[in-house]
């Protein structure tokens, strides 16, 4: 284990991360991840929730990388728990909407498919949720992006944000393929572009938009209400 105090190249402190999973195989690839990069520092490790709210309020971590595991109900009723202690990145075995949907309700800041994110997505993933950002797998954007449809319209054409107007045509199309749950390199090879121009795209986009996330862009999307940030 590093050291609690633990800081990355540039000075900074690294993020503090408490790994909740049940197998132990999954549990030490995680933590190995996370301690491979700088800006990560696992603090403790815990294999059920029970002994996950003992050690946030023993290690004090910036965030929970939490494994929802089954029974769903008892997962979300530990989600809440631990949500109201620290922020919590829930690991999913799969994206459906009402899991997704159910997991941001409770108080999850970000929500990450299992085998649907590399070693970078991950700890980019868990430096945003201390930030208090949403990340999101595409799979989960996806589902996220079908519940909104169905509980918003049953019309032909979807209402969009008045923000959507200040949309350029070609950011309107990267948004398009952001709802799709597409990640910035599979845009990028769509519509031939460099990684970098999507990412300035998605940048424009966001503060246009005035969101932090892609659930956020996706929601105003497709004609959510979404609180200003």
């Amino acid at each position: 284990m590093i050291d609690e105090t633990n800081t990355n190249e540039a000075g900074a402190q690294a993020v503090r991360v408490l790994v909740v999973e049940d197998d132990l195989v999954i549990r030490k690839g995680l933590i190995s991840l996370l301690l491979d990069d700088g800006r990560t520092d696992v603090v403790g490790e815990a294999q059920n929730w029970r002994h996950a709210v003992a050690m946030v309020q023993l290690r004090s971590p910036d965030v929970v990388l939490f494994n929802l595991g089954e029974p769903l109900l008892e997962g979300l009723q530990a989600l809440a728990e631990l949500s109201q202690l620290c922020r919590v990145l829930v690991l999913g075995a799969d994206g459906t909407a009402f899991d997704v949907d159910q997991v941001l309700r409770v108080g999850a800041t970000g929500y990450l498919v299992h085998r649907q994110f590399s070693a970078v997505e991950l700890v980019t993933a868990v430096v945003a949720t201390a930030q208090g950002q949403p990340h999101l797998s595409p799979g989960a954007i996806v589902a996220l992006a079908q519940r909104i449809r169905s509980a918003h319209t049953t019309r032909s054409e979807i209402p969009r944000s008045a923000r959507m107007g200040r949309l350029s045509r070609r950011e309107l199309e990267v948004m398009d393929h952001i709802a799709r749950g597409r990640s910035n390199h599979d845009i990028a090879q769509t519509l031939f572009l460099s990684e970098k121009t999507v990412k300035n795209h998605v940048n424009r986009i966001y503060a246009k938009l005035q969101v932090h996330s892609r659930a956020g862009a996706v929601s105003l999307w497709l004609g959510a209400a979404v609180d200003p940030v």
